[in-house]
């Protein structure tokens, strides 16, 4: 499939096992061979879970527990929702099992967000993922992060809802995304040895957005893109 023109809006769909999970639309900022980079804002279309959204509307996360279980016995139902809150920025190389996420307030960048899921299938709307539910919260500055639902992670691993094979493709992935933030400079190091990202390799790839180093640099908000 072609590439989508800056403009176009463009769909993420999360699929399991045939069946659509979540989905997103987009506005597409570049898409290259090297990544698709995108914008959202606060009143997209954004159909969740059923138990997603409740789990939201009641600030309850059990109900995400819950989802998971729909999810292992293929029985969930969608609810159609908006993107809230935060005005957001992707890019998402197409063999990655990982997309990098910038989140936008009024006072300007919130966080970065390192989504592990899976790479990139092309559809003539979009693009299919899956979200890996374990994720790399990063502050604005690159000061510090964090790991995010390691325990839903674990728990999706015991539903069988990530393979083995697919733990071993996240855990590279999160070698991958530390190694990034340890060298400050750009979204695309190659490793070139150890487990835990020693001896790489950083370079930028085109369409990579830069890591703000200071107050000075930042990812322009999704209105300041063409």
């Amino acid at each position: 499939m072609g590439y989508f023109e800056a403009g176009e809006t463009a769909v993420r769909r999360g699929v399991y096992r045939g069946r659509v999970w979540s989905e997103r639309a987009l506005r597409v900022l570049e898409d290259t061979g090297a990544a698709l980079v995108a914008a959202c804002r606060p009143g997209a279309e954004a159909p969740w879970p059923s138990l997603y959204t409740k789990a939201r509307a009641d600030g309850d996360r059990s109900a995400r527990i819950e989802a998971f279980g729909a999810m292992a016995t293929e029985e969930w139902e969608l609810r159609a929702v908006a993107w809230q809150d935060t005005e957001l920025v992707l890019w998402k190389p197409p063999a990655a099992w990982f997309s990098i996420n910038a989140f936008y307030t009024s006072a300007g960048l919130r966080n970065w967000y390192v989504n592990f899921e899976y790479p990139t299938r092309r559809t003539d709307d979009g693009f299919d993922t899956f979200d890996l539910t374990v994720d790399l919260l990063i502050a604005p500055d690159l000061s510090s992060w964090q790991w995010k639902d390691e325990d839903e992670y674990a728990h999706v691993r015991r539903l069988g809802i990530v393979s083995e094979s697919e733990h071993q493709a996240v855990d590279l992935a999160r070698t991958q995304a530390l190694a990034m933030l340890q060298a400050r400079d750009g979204c695309s190091p190659t490793p070139t040895g150890g487990r835990h990202g020693t001896g790489t390799s950083p370079g930028r790839r085109p369409g990579c957005p830069s890591a703000p180093k200071n107050a000075d640099t930042r990812l322009p908000r999704p209105h300041e893109l063409p």
